[in-house]
């Protein structure tokens, strides 16, 4: 990724592909992930952090030096949060998958060389928002419901190596003759390019809110197509 006054990283597509030969193997690697949007980052992570700072919001998270990681890994004050909450939702689905907030820090360990301490920070926040992601759009952890959501993230970000892994995961369901992927994804890529732009959201603030209010606000409605595919039974 880029370093501060720094040129944007080449693109590495050889790395990539390595990684993502790794990934196809075995799909809870996910250091593989961070290495492949590493190897494709080009610019899209310094368009984004510009579109932040360039809201309210991010201004008043980098002023703040707020980790949004901090609040996540509060499992007592989600607990405590109302019942119909998107902070209360956010740690059923954690403890549901038996999930952490820093497992994907641990995952990225070693993948992230950011000097800019802002960026860093902008970086984090991304990196730890994705199972409230999962959480608010309503798409699961199997393996069709991570696909979607990347398709959704894809949407937001606009990085080359989420793409790349987006659809390394379509052919890989086809393969194992799933139908109705491409209808799901594409679903899942045009919600992500109506909803509200995530990365930029008080999300702090937001936990406390009534998951349905904050998905009213963010324009994030009920996924289509994937809930029948999730019901589906597994092929034997």
């Amino acid at each position: 990724m880029p370093k501060d006054n720094a040129k944007p990283q080449r693109l590495q597509p050889l790395v990539a592909w390595r990684a993502l030969r790794v990934l196809l193997n075995d799909p809870e690697d996910t250091a593989q992930v961070f290495t492949i949007i590493r190897a494709l980052t080009g610019r899209s992570l310094e368009n984004a952090f510009e579109r932040f700072r360039g809201t309210d919001t991010g201004r008043s998270i980098l002023q703040e030096k707020r980790r949004l990681l901090d609040l996540l890994s509060d499992r007592e004050a989600l607990r405590a949060m109302p019942a119909e909450s998107l902070g209360r939702a956010y740690l059923h689905f954690m403890e549901s998958q038996a999930l952490t907030a820093d497992g994907l820090v641990d995952a990225s360990e070693g993948t992230v060389d950011i000097e800019d301490k802002d960026l860093a920070l902008y970086a984090e926040r991304i990196r730890d928002q994705h199972d409230l992601w999962h959480t608010v759009t309503g798409f699961g952890r199997d393996t069709m419901g991570e696909v979607c959501l990347l398709a959704f993230t894809v949407a937001q970000l606009k990085n080359p190596g989420l793409a790349l892994i987006t659809i390394a995961g379509m052919l890989k369901i086809t393969r194992e003759n799933t139908h109705r992927i491409i209808p799901a994804t594409w679903a899942a890529f045009r919600a992500g390019r109506r909803a509200q732009w995530l990365p930029a959201q008080d999300w702090e603030a937001l936990l406390a809110r009534p998951i349905d209010e904050v998905r009213a606000m963010l324009n994030i409605g009920v996924p289509a197509v994937y809930p029948e595919i999730a019901a589906e039974p597994a092929a034997a």
